[in-house]
Order: C-alpha cells, then sequence, then structure tokens
C-alpha cells in the first residue's frame, strides 16, 4: 500500500468503508494515524473494531482532527457531515487528497489525471497501456481499478495514471498532477452541483490544483471544455496547454478497440499524454493496436453469421451512447432502463445507422415515443426479449448492440450487471442455434 509517516500522531475520521474507505484506513493506520471509522453497515463497522475507533463522525467533538475521509459516493450537497466538519474547520477530503499530501515521500513519480463526462475509463485504460509497452513503471487507480493507497508504491520514474470522477476532484485539495487531462463535458450528476455550472466548476478544479508549468490536455470536441482550456490558457500561457487534434491522427483502422470518432479523440489525447512522458511513435502506435478494450465499453462479445454483438452496458446516459451509434453503420440498438434524461438529443444525429431500436425498461415508453417516427422501434420490456429479436432481425454486417443511454438500476444491481447479462444472453442464444 501507500502510507507516510506524516500521518503519525494525526487524528482522522474515515466516513464509509468501502474499497476507497478501506485503503484510506489501511493506510493511515500504517502511518501511524489515529483512525475513527464508520460506515452504517455494522459489519464493516466490526470488522475494524480491533484496529480503529468506531463512532459516526457526525456525533463527535473533531476539534484537533486533520480530515474527514468520505466515501466519492457521499452527497456533499445534501449530508450532514459538510456542515458538521465545516463547523470545526476540518476538511473533508478522499482517498486522493491522502494520495497528494503523501507524494513527496514517494519515489518521484508523475501523476497523469484524467477526468471528463464520457471517455475517462477508456482514456486511462489506453494511457497506462501505453506507459507499460514503453517500459515505464505505471499503475492505474483512482475510479478505476484498485484505489490508489491500495497500490504498491512505484519504483522512481514511475507514473500514476488516475481516473478522477468530479466527485473525487470535489474531495481533493492539492493534487498537482503533472498532466491533467479533461476529455469533454455534457450534463451528468446534476442531483450533486448547484445546475451544470456548478459541475463544470467541479471539473475545472482539477487545473486550478496544478502548477502554472504544469501541463493541461483538454479535448476539443465540446465548447464547455474549450470555454475552460481558454481560460487555463489565458492564466498560465498557451505551452502547457494542448487540445490534440483527432483528425490529425492516422491509422485508426489498426485500433480495433478503438473504433468510432470519440475513441479516435480519446486516442489522441493519449498520444499528446505519451509524447509529453517522452514515448516514442513506433511504442504507442504499436501500444493502441494491442489495446484490448474495456468491459462493458463497446466491447466484442462475440460475432456469429456476420452479426457482431457489442456490449456498451457503460453508456448509462444519451451522450455516452451516442460514441457507440457514430461507430457502427447498421445497428439493431438496445436501449432503456433508468433514465437520467428525458431526451435522446445527443443521440439523434446518429438515428440513421439504427435499423432497428429495442427499448426496455423504464424508460422504454419515452424512448418509444422519441423513437417513433426515426427508427422502427420494438417495445421488448426486458434485455433477454430485446436480444432475442435482435438476432431474429439481424442479418450479416449487422451489429446488435447493447448501449442502453440510461442508468441500470430499474432492473440490474449496476452496469457491469447487465453488459454481463447481454453477454451471457448472446452466448446462450448462439449456443442454442448451433445445437438446432
Amino acid at each position: 500500500m501507500l502510507t507516510s509517516p506524516r500521518f503519525a500522531g494525526q487524528r482522522f475520521a474515515v466516513l464509509g468503508l468501502a474499497r476507497s474507505g478501506l485503503a484510506s484506513v489501511a493506510s493511515l493506520i500504517a502511518g501511524g494515524a489515529d483512525v475513527t471509522v464508520w460506515d452504517n453497515r455494522e459489519d464493516a463497522r466490526a470488522a475494524l473494531a480491533d484496529r480503529a475507533t468506531v463512532a459516526d463522525p457526525l456525533t463527535l467533538d473533531l476539534t484537533g482532527f486533520a480530515g474527514v475521509v468520505v466515501s466519492p459516493g457521499v452527497p456533499l450537497n445534501r449530508h450532514p457531515i459538510a456542515a458538521h466538519a465545516a463547523a470545526y474547520d476540518v476538511p473533508v477530503i478522499g482517498d486522493i487528497e491522502l494520495f497528494a499530501q503523501i507524494r513527496a515521500d514517494l519515489p518521484p513519480h508523475r501523476v497523469v489525471a484524467i477526468t471528463g463526462t464520457n471517455g475517462k475509463s477508456t482514456t486511462t485504460a489506453l494511457i497506462h497501456h501505453i506507459c507499460r509497452a514503453a517500459g515505464l513503471p505505471a499503475r492505474m487507480g483512482g475510479n478505476i481499478g484498485v484505489p490508489v493507497l491500495g497500490e504498491a508504491p512505484l519504483a522512481a520514474g514511475g507514473v500514476y495514471v488516475l481516473e478522477l470522477s468530479s466527485y473525487q476532484i470535489d474531495l481533493t485539495r492539492s493534487l498537482a498532477a503533472e498532466i491533467a487531462v479533461l476529455i469533454n463535458l455534457s450534463p451528468d450528476h446534476l442531483d450533486r452541483y448547484d445546475g451544470y455550472t456548478g459541475y463544470t466548476a467541479a471539473k475545472a478544479r482539477l487545473f486550478a490544483m496544478q502548477t502554472a508549468d504544469q501541463i493541461a490536455v483538454f479535448g476539443r470536441g465540446d465548447r464547455d471544455t474549450l470555454a475552460i482550456a481558454t481560460h487555463v490558457a489565458a492564466a498560465r500561457g498557451s505551452d502547457p496547454v494542448l487540445i490534440p487534434d483527432p483528425a490529425a491522427l492516422t491509422g485508426q483502422a489498426d485500433w480495433p478497440a478503438l473504433q468510432g470518432p470519440h475513441n479516435l479523440q480519446n486516442a489522441a489525447i493519449a498520444v499528446a499524454v505519451a509524447q509529453v512522458l517522452g514515448i516514442d511513435e513506433d511504442v504507442w502506435r504499436a501500444a493502441l493496436a494491442s489495446f484490448g478494450g474495456l468491459p462493458h465499453r463497446m466491447e466484442r462479445v462475440a460475432e456469429a453469421g456476420g452479426v457482431r454483438y457489442v456490449n456498451d452496458s457503460k453508456a448509462t446516459n444519451p451522450a455516452s451512447a451516442a460514441p457507440a451509434l457514430a461507430a457502427f453503420a447498421r445497428i439493431h440498438w438496445i436501449c432503456g432502463g433508468l433514465p437520467k434524461a428525458d431526451n435522446l438529443d445527443d443521440c439523434a444525429p446518429w438515428f440513421g445507422h439504427v435499423i432497428a431500436a429495442y427499448v426496455i425498461g423504464e424508460a422504454g415508453a419515452r424512448f418509444a415515443e422519441i423513437l417513433d417516427g426515426h427508427v422502427p422501434v420494438v417495445r421488448s420490456e426486458l434485455l433477454a426479449n430485446a436480444v432475442r429479436q435482435a438476432m431474429a432481425a439481424a442479418r450479416p454486417g449487422d451489429v446488435v448492440l447493447l448501449s442502453p443511454a440510461c442508468a441500470s438500476f430499474d432492473q440490474f444491481r449496476d452496469f457491469e450487471a447487465r453488459g454481463q447479462a447481454f453477454s451471457d444472453i448472446v452466448g446462450s442464444l448462439l449456443a442454442d442455434r448451433e445445437q438446432a
């Protein structure tokens, strides 16, 4: 794990004992801190009772505490811990801030921090993959994979590649990333912010934590991202601000897991980062070709009879579903779930790629209304029905695409469970075909 003796003698409260909370507790205790823990789950509290004080920080006098470490899932705009900690002038922070505080005690390294509304995980994984291909010691963490504090320290010269949600940035005060990336912006998580302006301001804080000579990389696909890039360039000068042009990057046909316009932008950003890190073109080009992609993100789960089956369950809002619709020419589109928006405006430019839509879940009726007159609509209701109907209609050259444009929580535990169900249903139906 990552820890530091600078925690010795300090007092922290940790609220929320899921992955990042447990990693924070372990790091703090290993560094010699006095830790108080709390979680609504009794079993989570009991598991740490022999290592930490168990108490709800809302009941504590927080005088003298160095911080209250909370899970990114805690809604600071509604949870009373924010006001309670503020009354004692105690910062509410997250595990990324703890990492930031101990960076000086780690072997010399660089941090690449990636945020944005869509494409964060793919871009983070791609940058990590390129670093590994170049022989650089690298760790991937934050909002993807293992919490960063749970990782083993890198050797000197290593690169920590961190995916950061807006929630994680909210809980971070001093992360001065050598390279900070904003891919794109579109409305999301507005229940946590004072409108869209509050959400974009949260993302922009990643750059406010940098020093003037550190590198800022921006996508160029939307005006809100470019507005932040312009503001950063005005404050620092243009040299540390990079806005790579996807159209200037050739060779996408050779990168199987990076198809579609959105992935060309992800790749262009990753290449810009690789160049800042000093990675040669022959290395990053080979890495783009060998990148395998991520589960549930335009993941090809099967191909049979000339039909491809693609799991894009991670597309939990219309803006994140649009890139998959743009990437393929003949699509049987399975969409719906728990809606985050009352429209499909971001997807509309690509309706011409859709042969038929199979609507499911709570959003099914509304999506059917929106799509009527644009594409044929089948009211499937359930994912299994949709896959069966799409498979029966698909012809060679077509793509059966799960890209829901919705959250999963009406019918599934999370987007991973939804994507796995899609893969399992496809596999089962194809096996039945072979046996018939």
